[in-house]
């Protein structure tokens, strides 16, 4: 009768050991007193920003944090109730959402701090990463930046060509008007 709970949990440790390996971003919550249809709505959001929401129990938690996962970095961070937000997509998007469900539910939920890319994050790291543009802004805002560099190029070099045709057409000028009004050679 023990074996089967004891698989079940082998299992659990060894699917949150290659979903930590898999995740670009990890945030790890408290989320002591959350209610369920809360915990159920925020995982569903979560699953929307590329992501998955685990909760485990610290035993479970501390054999799936292999020194290979990130899971590793926070290892110390496992105390109390925890959440695990697996990010998979953007990490800016996972930020934003857990960072403003933390707002709005501060005696529930509760950012303890992350890993991304590898490097530990704060709680305030985290809520700085939620503050920075989407993916997509920081791309259209560096293609601003690359297309202006040219453009600014062409229109400077077209001020210098415009300016030598207006010095050219200020010289023919005058020597048409010296031509026509000076004295005739015989």
């Amino acid at each position: 009768m023990l074996k089967p709970q004891i698989e079940k949990k082998a299992r659990l440790v060894e699917e949150l050991h290659e979903k930590a390996a898999r995740a670009r971003m990890t945030v790890l919550a408290d989320f002591s007193g959350l209610k369920v249809e809360d915990l159920t709505r925020l995982r569903r959001q979560v699953r929307e920003a590329e992501g998955e929401l685990k909760v485990a129990k610290n035993t479970l938690l501390r054999r799936a944090a292999t020194a290979d996962t990130v899971l590793a970095l926070v290892r110390d961070r496992f105390t109390g109730p925890n959440a695990v937000a697996l990010g998979y997509g953007d990490p800016v998007n996972l930020a934003k959402l857990l960072v403003k469900f933390a707002q709005d539910k501060p005696q529930f939920f509760k950012i303890k701090g992350g890993v991304l890319e590898g490097q530990v994050l704060s709680p305030a790291e985290v809520e700085a990463l939620s503050k920075l543009p989407g993916r997509e802004v920081l791309l259209a805002q560096l293609l601003g930046a690359l297309k202006s560099v040219p453009q600014g190029l062409v229109t400077v070099l077209a001020g210098i060509l415009r300016n030598l045709m207006n010095v050219l057409e200020a010289i023919k000028e005058k020597k048409d008007s010296g031509e026509a009004g000076g004295p005739a050679e015989a």
